[in-house]
């Protein structure tokens, strides 16, 4: 088991495996909170400590994810999606310890256009439009 927990501690998340690869997007959302995503199957994840929900609703409606967070001190902790059927969610994998993310590989993920992953290494410009 691991753990993911915001920077007061309020929030735990416990995930059943360290992630092997984690996506950092460039869309408007997870640039603008500065996650790193593992996904899991929610049925997996133990969240202990009450986040607030931010639904997305920029992409449409209706809204199909919401990011939630700490109350206390802010850090994002995990997204959800509201179409309960589907059997995935993102945690924030930089609520992980250093030591449970250096095996894992970061791959570049364009969700600001293309919704592809970027074969290239980005530059800095490119990932953060």
């Amino acid at each position: 088991m691991v753990e993911a927990v915001c920077l007061c501690g309020a929030v735990r998340i416990t995930t059943p495996f360290a992630p092997s690869e984690v996506k950092a997007c460039n869309c408007g959302a997870c640039r603008r909170l500065g996650t790193l995503w593992a996904y899991y199957d929610p049925a997996q994840v133990k969240i202990s400590g009450t986040t607030v929900g931010f639904q997305r609703h920029d992409m449409g409606e209706p809204a199909m994810l919401a990011f939630h967070h700490c109350p206390i001190c802010g850090c994002t902790t995990h997204w959800a999606d509201l179409d309960r059927s589907r059997d995935r969610m993102g945690v924030n994998a930089r609520l992980m310890t250093p030591q449970v993310m250096s095996g894992a590989k970061v791959v570049a993920f364009d969700g600001a256009e293309t919704w592809t992953v970027m074969d290239d290494p980005p530059t800095l410009a490119r990932f953060l439009k």
